[in-house]
């Protein structure tokens, strides 16, 4: 449990003011970070692909130039959610999401056990790395960019992307491309510093309306559940607030954006906490970041939402949250979802 912070009376309105001039003061400081950052080998951001998956995704995420760990593990969080049981209603199958017949052909042993199983991942990320690479070497003259252009060929067919000369005119495809593009930074490690958020301020001010709310598991703010909220209900309402959609669970929020470091945490940033500190789909709470250490969050039942301390055993990592990040979460959520429903 998390110990509550006790601010009374007056006392709340200190902070509040506290808060404010940080959140302002902040972004008058950070206004000029924007991107910035050597180029370099891409990594992992901690904890964005589960532990067992992490070795085989920064090895055979680097097999080609067309691909790099952060856009395969991005491209495998989009076809399973990392489920390595997920079956699609089109008999798409395991983590990598292989249809049979493509499978047959494309399919390689790449855990060298004298066999090719579509079911056991330390085969299928491996060919999925594999045939990206493939298809990449097919529309390597196409004009536009590679990887690009790669993934379109696994959505739609190289010929398509020969014929068309890039990414075709089908709104599958653009979107499928577009949605991984995106995942990729919530993946990649960052060089250099994030970019703050343009948003965050309004989110932290709908926040701040709703300090002292009773908590409710599964609270979305509804009027029929008087206006209770659970941590992820929470953060998922602040950020509706100023238009950006995101996830309703805590560890897919994870990946709508990149990740800061602690000390670059910036107010509006989403704070997580996790049973696994090298799984983020262990992720089992999430606050808002307001700066000084403390974040706005829902805890558990019988506490209202307030202020809170983020440093902890349990502290896993932040993300901040772009409107494309969070439009290719959701996307990605829901169609993992979808193929790991149908059993």
């Amino acid at each position: 449990m998390r110990k509550v912070l006790v601010v009374g009376g007056a006392g709340v309105g200190l902070l509040l003011a506290f808060v404010a001039l940080l959140v302002v003061g902040t972004y008058s400081a950070a206004a000029g970070i924007a991107g910035g950052g050597a180029k370099g080998s891409v990594g992992l951001a901690k904890g964005a692909v589960p532990t067992m998956y992490q070795p085989l995704v920064q090895k055979w995420g680097n097999l080609c130039p067309a691909i790099n760990p952060a856009l395969l593990a991005a491209q495998l969080y989009q076809e399973s959610g990392w489920r390595a049981d997920a079956k699609s209603p089109a008999d798409a199958r395991g983590i990598a999401q292989f249809i049979p017949g493509t499978w047959a052909t494309h399919g390689v042993d790449g855990n060298g056990d004298g066999k090719k199983d579509i079911w056991d991942p330390a085969d299928a990320i491996p060919s999925a790395a594999s045939y990206d690479c493939e298809l990449a070497s097919y529309v390597k003259k196409v004009p536009g960019d590679q990887s690009d252009n790669m993934l379109a060929s696994y959505n739609a067919g190289a010929y398509a992307v020969i014929k068309y000369g890039g990414i075709p005119p089908y709104r599958e495809t653009q979107n499928y491309v577009k949605i991984i593009r995106s995942l990729e930074k919530s993946f990649a490690r960052p060089i250099g510093r994030v970019a703050p958020s343009q948003q965050a301020a309004s989110a932290i001010y709908y926040a701040q309306q709703k300090l002292g709310t009773p908590y409710l598991w599964g609270g979305n703010g509804t009027a029929d559940q008087g206006g209770r909220f659970d941590c992820s209900g929470l953060t998922k309402a602040a950020y509706e607030s100023v238009g950006i959609g995101l996830p309703r669970v805590a560890n897919d929020q994870y990946n709508a954006g990149p990740h800061p470091s602690r000390n670059e945490l910036l107010p509006g940033d989403l704070v997580f906490f996790s049973d696994d500190l090298g799984n983020s789909r262990a992720i089992h709470h999430v606050g808002l970041y307001v700066g000084g250490g403390y974040m706005i969050d829902a805890p558990y039942t019988g506490a209202v939402i307030r202020f809170d301390k983020i440093d902890s055993p349990d502290y896993f990592g932040a993300t901040r949250v772009t409107k494309d990040g969070a439009q290719a979460v959701g996307s990605a959520a829901g169609a993992a979802g979808a193929a790991g429903a149908a059993e």
